[in-house]
């Protein structure tokens, strides 16, 4: 690969340990894919932040790199940790798996990294510009940045990324290259779609189909006629779940649908495909849903007002999650909806979500808006689920 004399520097450890580990470790990414050099980067945002999935090896490595002076060099955020930093005694986490998940954030507090612990950054003030390379891990926010955003990123691990964020570089190859985010299969909408839930299941429907369809895992949408930001983070979150895709484009939505060539292959996708996708998602009876969750991803403060309207004056009967950034916990805070939120007896369970908390166990039956939490809350957690409207999810809680 070519390097800069900076970065020569950095890989034979004249900028110290950490830094040295940091581009051998991108260096080698940058071989097996082919990349040239690296290129510079404005945002890194990392995975692999809850204990529970990092385990004593991940944290080991993490105070490692600190220890040796990792220091960021460019803005960095954290994906969700396995609880709430400020209220995990709520959340029924032990003070065992509290204490070395605090250790977790300490590292990366050292290391320079703002622990704002949300998979929407583009939502807490890591939001990148159009063609701005950036490294980030999350895949739902990696999608929905290379494609609602027209920011550039492949879908780091958090080892890559957490070095793109003591170098400020990474390797240029995938997505960071135009050629790579052009789309080979046009879908063809033959029906309209609304809300959360539908656009969820539409991105499952999308992801079973690219493994068939298309080879680079870039799709073109025609049909689709009107899309809000929550709906474009459901679908972001369920076509990366689904599908491992990494970027779509959605022609008159998109800012990048104008720029590449319509694929000749297509594929039509009518209401009854859609319908049998949610209906695959429905597996909890009614006698054994115990869990609301709202916020896969994150919730945005707008979802959080519609929210707070639902249970004025209300009591939930069900454990009730409310998973949304710190930064949109505090508008909340300001605007009254915490309080309302909180009286009907839901818990916001800030700086995490119920993918990456350890809640194995713990519950039977998920309610949900969201298809990517439906495939974590049924793979991971072995917990039976059922997808709804977000509104008529809130109403579940009621019951």
């Amino acid at each position: 690969m070519l390097l800069t004399s900076y970065e020569q520097e950095m890989l034979e450890g004249k900028n110290g340990i950490a830094a040295q580990k940091a581009m051998q470790i991108l260096v080698a990414l940058g071989k097996i894919y082919g990349a040239e050099d690296m290129v510079p980067v404005s945002s890194v945002q990392i995975a692999g932040v809850s204990y529970d999935n990092l385990g004593e090896a991940g944290l080991e490595f993490l105070s490692e790199m600190a220890n040796h002076g990792g220091k960021t060099k460019v803005l960095a955020t954290l994906n969700p940790a396995g609880m709430d930093l400020e209220n995990w005694h709520n959340m029924g986490i032990s003070p065992e798996f509290a204490n070395q998940q605090i250790r977790v954030i300490q590292a990366f507090e050292k290391m320079g990294i703002q622990t704002s612990c949300t998979c929407t950054p583009y939502l807490a003030g890591n939001c990148p510009n159009f063609g701005n390379h950036i490294a980030w891990s999350e895949s739902s926010a990696v999608t929905y940045a290379n494609s609602v955003l027209g920011a550039r990123t492949n879908r780091e691990g958090g080892p890559s990324a957490l070095a793109a964020a003591l170098t400020g570089v990474t390797p240029r190859y995938g997505y960071h290259l135009l050629e790579n985010r052009i789309p080979d299969l046009k879908v063809i909408m033959d029906c309209s779609i609304s809300g959360s839930m539908e656009f969820g299941a539409l991105g499952k429907v999308i992801g079973n189909i690219i493994d068939t369809f298309s080879t680079n895992r870039v799709v073109y949408i025609q049909g689709i006629f009107t899309a809000s930001l929550e709906e474009l983070k459901s679908f972001s979150a369920s076509i990366a779940t689904f599908g491992g895709a990494a970027m779509f484009h959605m022609e008159n939505i998109t800012p990048e649908f104008h720029t590449v060539p319509v694929p000749a292959t297509e594929v039509v996708i009518k209401k009854t495909i859609v319908d049998q996708a949610i209906q695959s998602l429905n597996n909890a009876q009614d006698s054994e849903i115990d869990f609301v969750s709202l916020g896969c991803p994150h919730l945005s403060i707008s979802e959080i007002s519609i929210l707070a309207k639902k249970l004025d004056g209300k009591k939930v009967r069900k454990t009730m999650w409310i998973t949304t950034s710190r930064a949109n916990k505090r508008i909340s805070d300001q605007l009254g909806f915490t309080s309302i939120i909180e009286k009907a007896g839901a818990i916001f369970a800030v700086d995490t979500c119920c993918v990456v908390a350890p809640i194995k166990g713990r519950f039977t039956g998920l309610v949900t808006d969201s298809a990517k939490a439906c495939y974590y809350a049924a793979g991971k957690n072995r917990f039976k689920t059922r997808i709804l409207r977000f509104e008529d999810a809130i109403d579940e809680a009621l019951k």
